[in-house]
């Protein structure tokens, strides 16, 4: 069986499973995440195979030469049958990537499917290097992003102007009230530039990024059901990180992490941030916010996070909704939304 059929066949009996897409259901024979870790560079920018699930996150707020706005994602995902690393087709982790522009009027996206230990996808920790098939992320502090689709691809260039951050308490996430929690770190402060390519033709651009590193074996709870997650640059330097993850019983868990121009973050837990939708759009079929109302009064945040294209759904094979987005109110600055477990 090779690997495309092999994952479509697994992703129908996750979707069902408990928690968005089986995220929340039993992690037995996998390492579970634990309070204080230990994180040790550059060893763990590379894959953990001993827990489940893992990815490899890169977004982008990107300006046109003429100040067009775009926004830009990379996303390589680690899924594991087995905690264990076999040669060739006996291998038990799968990899998925991501790939998508989105422009005012138009959202392009594309994804890649393959099977562990046959060299078609995987990531080296040093020198570092994550690929699948022709897309590579090459390079942490100083690197290159490339990625091609059926109509569009880019070419980039990235660099770190930020340390790395850990979210949640020291790099140790949790997601509900009974622990379910990940290993998370970020790298919020990319500047980036390249070309996008695109069916109109190629276009210069340079913005921000973003780089989200996760990895857990169970990061949600049975009943949870989706997440509202928020990255953002401030003009003045400072970036937020919010997520929301919505229960079936109506309940929401909060977290977030506050990072001021040097690097420094503040974690904040649940009741601390709220994230309220103020505007719904339907697209694909489903009903999604498009406009929130972010609060994080200890950091005097009270703004309003709006699509640039609301149409930015993820046609691939567990869908979601992932786009840039302009952030106005208290304070100014560009961002990206994702949203999962919408009907």
């Amino acid at each position: 069986m090779n690997a495309k059929v092999l994952i479509l066949c697994i992703l129908p009996a996750m979707t069902q499973a408990q928690g968005f897409s089986g995220l929340g259901s039993d992690a037995a024979g996998f390492t579970l995440p634990q309070p204080h870790p230990q994180f040790e560079f550059p060893a763990d920018h590379g894959a953990h195979p001993d827990f489940r699930i893992e990815w490899w996150y890169v977004t982008a707020n990107l300006t046109g030469p003429d100040g067009t706005p775009y926004g830009l994602q990379w996303t390589l995902f680690r899924s594991a049958l087995a905690p264990a690393v076999r040669p060739g087709w006996d291998d038990p982790q799968l990899w998925m990537g991501h790939a998508a522009v989105t422009t005012p009027t138009d959202h392009f996206v594309t994804e890649r499917l393959a099977r562990g230990g046959i060299g078609q996808a995987g990531v080296e920790a040093q020198p570092f290097a994550a690929w699948i098939d022709d897309w590579h992320f090459d390079g942490i502090d100083e690197g290159t992003l490339r990625a091609t689709g059926p109509d569009f691809g880019y070419d980039m260039t990235l660099t770190a102007e930020g340390p790395l951050v850990r979210q949640g308490e020291d790099g140790y996430s949790v997601k509900s009230t009974s622990g379910q929690a990940s290993y998370y770190y970020s790298q919020p402060f990319y500047r980036i530039g390249g070309t996008l390519h695109l069916p109109d033709g190629d276009v210069p651009v340079t913005g921000t990024g973003w780089l989200d590193r996760e990895w857990s074996s169970q990061p949600l709870a049975e009943n949870q059901t989706g997440w509202d997650w928020f990255s953002v640059a401030f003009d003045a330097g400072t970036r937020m990180m919010v997520y929301r993850l919505r229960q079936s019983d109506g309940a929401d868990y909060y977290s977030a992490t506050w990072i001021a121009a040097d690097g420094t973050s503040t974690p904040y837990t649940d009741g601390e941030v709220t994230a309220t939708p103020l505007e719904e759009t339907t697209v694909d079929g489903h009903t999604v916010p498009t406009r929130w109302q972010v609060e994080l009064p200890a950091e005097g945040v009270d703004v309003t996070v709006a699509a640039v294209n609301t149409q930015a759904w993820m046609t691939t094979s567990v869908p979601y909704w992932e786009g840039p987005v302009t952030v106005d109110g208290s304070a100014k600055g560009v961002g990206y939304l994702e949203m999962t477990g919408y009907d």
